[in-house]
């Protein structure tokens, strides 16, 4: 696409109104994920454990879903910025068909197979930690479709900037979530199934809502009404260009994740426990800016915000304006994340003694807080939300190779040679976290020099 001399112009108040809704979005659902981990705690270190083994598979597969989202928010946010609103809506009905057909397919596997699959991931664990993952991923299995489905209309509606209404929809799925959690576990005693169900039940309604809110026919991107959405064979190529690669990525990135968590469920049950904790927390501080974590949110939700930004202003040919708006949002991301993780540090003890672990498991959960919280504000930004550029202009598939190539030599590779061989030398599970963190590093000095080479504006898809 060759660069145009007009100039897609988003002015502050814009940028506000579209990232402020996804951080608070983003603080919804890492912060419902810990009241998960916090209500079923009361079970005991099996409970947790249960829940943080099964999360780390249906984290693969929302990966999956959130690919094929991000495949359709670039291809309809380009279309946008293109002036094609015609060709957006095709997209939106294309992309919710896709992500339905994607969704049930993966259900119907996790719900016949349950066992199966979380024994061969997790065969060694402690009988008590995988009845409790079972019944877990069994009743999580059927929501499925319904967050694939809230995913992609979700991303629908942050390509036109309506923020706001995702996070609507976002506050009453989190609110439902916790409060049948509450019900199902404190009123009726029923652990971990109580925290599946409730989980379950907040889905199916946040993926009806959103559907029928993207009915509407006065927003650009909206769904038939009648959801007749037809089969068109070139917008589902466009967004599969853009989502399988994406896909891949984050599949990998997962299945990664999978293979360090087999490593870590063989240290121990307050190792899987604190791990999981930790995992929990720094899931909310990285939201602003790509992959969430506690400690990384700011990042997350920017990464999301450049995905619109980006993706207008690609469709639009004006990369002056992808350079400016890029820069801006990456300093918010590196702002607001310094300031959350400050705060985490400080409140380390605190936030690990809701989970009431034991005496180990809460002693390795706040090292593990702590040291993540310190790594982030200097490293994630770059490493995480600064690849939602290259993507949203296209350039997906550098971002895969060079993904999970760092990811199998450091973070996998490190992690067995750090925290698996070097175990007597006490470094366990401390030792998979300084492996993660090393991944990081390199992949921000990958993004920092592919972005400054220019060759991801090669990659618009409108």
């Amino acid at each position: 696409m060759q660069e145009t001399t007009a100039r897609v112009q988003f002015d502050k108040k814009y940028l506000i109104a579209l990232v402020l809704p996804l951080v608070i979005e983003q603080v919804l659902a890492v912060t419902v994920g810990m009241a998960d981990m916090i209500m079923v705690s009361g079970a005991g270190d099996t409970a947790v454990s249960g829940v943080s083994l099964v999360n780390t598979i249906s984290n693969l597969l929302i990966y999956i879903f959130n690919a094929l989202a991000t495949g359709g928010a670039v291809v309809a946010a380009q279309a946008l910025g293109a002036k094609k609103k015609k060709t957006g809506q095709i997209v939106a009905n294309q992309l919710v068909l896709i992500c339905l057909i994607v969704s049930v397919v993966i259900s119907a596997v996790c719900i016949v197979f349950d066992r199966a699959i979380l024994t061969l991931i997790y065969g060694k664990v402690e009988q008590a930690v995988m009845d409790q993952a079972v019944t877990y991923f069994f009743i999580t299995g059927f929501s499925f479709p319904f967050i694939a489905v809230y995913d992609g209309a979700s991303s629908l509606l942050r390509s036109m900037g309506k923020a706001s209404i995702s996070l609507f929809v976002s506050a009453i799925m989190n609110g439902l979530n916790i409060l049948f959690n509450a019900i199902f576990v404190f009123g009726y005693n029923m652990g971990i199934a109580g925290v599946g169900y409730g989980t379950l039940i907040s889905r199916v309604v946040a993926g009806i809502v959103v559907v029928f809110i993207l009915r509407n026919e006065k927003y650009d991107l909206h769904i038939d009404k009648y959801f007749r959405f037809g089969w068109d064979g070139q917008i589902i190529g466009k967004i599969l260009r853009i989502g399988i690669p994406s896909g891949i990525d984050n599949g990998m990135f997962q299945i990664g994740k999978l293979c360090v968590s087999s490593l870590t469920s063989t240290l121990g049950t307050s190792a899987i426990a604190a791990n999981a904790v930790a995992n929990s927390v720094s899931t909310l501080a990285n939201i602003p800016g790509a992959t969430m974590s506690l400690a990384t949110i700011p990042a997350a939700a920017m990464g999301l915000a450049l995905t619109t930004v980006v993706g207008q202003c690609v469709g639009a040919g004006d990369y002056q304006s992808v350079k400016e708006y890029s820069w801006k949002l990456m300093k918010w991301a590196y702002v607001m994340l310094w300031g959350l993780n400050i705060v985490i540090i400080f409140m380390t003890p605190t936030i690990a003694s809701w989970y009431n672990l034991s005496a180990e498991a809460d002693r390795l959960a706040r090292i593990l807080i702590w040291y993540h919280s310190a790594c982030c504000m200097v490293m994630w930004p770059a490493a995480w939300t600064l690849p939602s550029i290259l993507r949203a202009a296209g350039d997906v598939k550098f971002v895969m190779v060079s993904s999970i190539i760092i990811m199998w030599v450091f973070r996998i590779g490190l992690a067995y040679v750090i925290g698996g061989l070097m175990q007597p030398m006490g470094l366990g599970v401390w030792g998979v976290w300084i492996a993660m963190t090393i991944d990081w590093f390199a992949r921000c000095v990958c993004n920092a020099w592919r972005l400054k080479s220019g060759k991801w504006k090669r990659g618009a898809v409108i």
